[in-house]
């Protein structure tokens, strides 16, 4: 069994913190405060964020690439979260492959009356980079941010502009590649 936070409390305030601010302002590229080795194919930066944001009151659905028996321990010992089924089911879901990335229009949107009850999805990328690729803007960008993502399906991007149709439903992305996280929340704007 792989270890978790060294100490659970403080690590899972910054890293808390880490995705407040990434979410907060889309596009910025964050790094993780944490040392994790999680099991194979989690990297740091989905481990801590999974271990910060999941509890036995939030399912998590794993993609087939994150779905090896050492990951579902990991999991299921360290955050207690019930692990879903159905893509629908979760609150919560880790897509460890970017490159067969698993449809985000088959995770819950919320609705109109409860938006909130969506699922936010942690996307793993090869890289990210900033300053290039697409074009980011909207609530908590000034002006406009470009990033490109390394090691994800092209689809990614068609199926953002697809989750922004729904708003105010929609899902929220989280996107990790090694210690480094960037937030796409439902309202970020993609353009070319």
């Amino acid at each position: 069994m792989r270890a978790g936070l060294a100490d659970p409390v403080l690590d899972a305030q910054g890293i808390f913190r880490s995705v407040l601010d990434a979410l907060s302002h889309p596009g910025r590229v964050v790094t993780v405060p944490s040392a994790l080795e999680p099991p194979a194919p989690l990297g740091p930066a989905t481990a801590a964020v999974c271990l910060t944001l999941l509890d036995f009151e939030t399912p998590v659905w794993l993609d087939p690439a994150a779905r090896t028996p050492e990951v579902l321990e990991y999991v299921r010992f360290h955050c207690g979260a019930p692990i879903c089924q159905s893509p629908e089911d979760a609150a919560f879901s880790v897509l460890a492959d970017g490159l067969h990335l698993f449809p985000l229009g088959r995770f819950q949107t919320g609705s109109d009356e409860y938006p909130d009850r969506s699922t936010t999805a942690i996307v793993q990328a090869g890289e990210i980079v900033e300053g290039v690729g697409r074009r980011l803007t909207g609530p908590g960008i000034d002006g406009q941010r470009r990033i490109d993502l390394e090691g994800v399906s092209g689809r990614f991007w068609d199926m953002l502009g697809e989750n922004q149709d729904l708003f105010p439903r929609g899902i929220d992305v989280l996107v990790t590649a090694g210690p480094r996280l960037v937030g796409l929340p439902r309202t970020t704007r993609v353009g070319d």
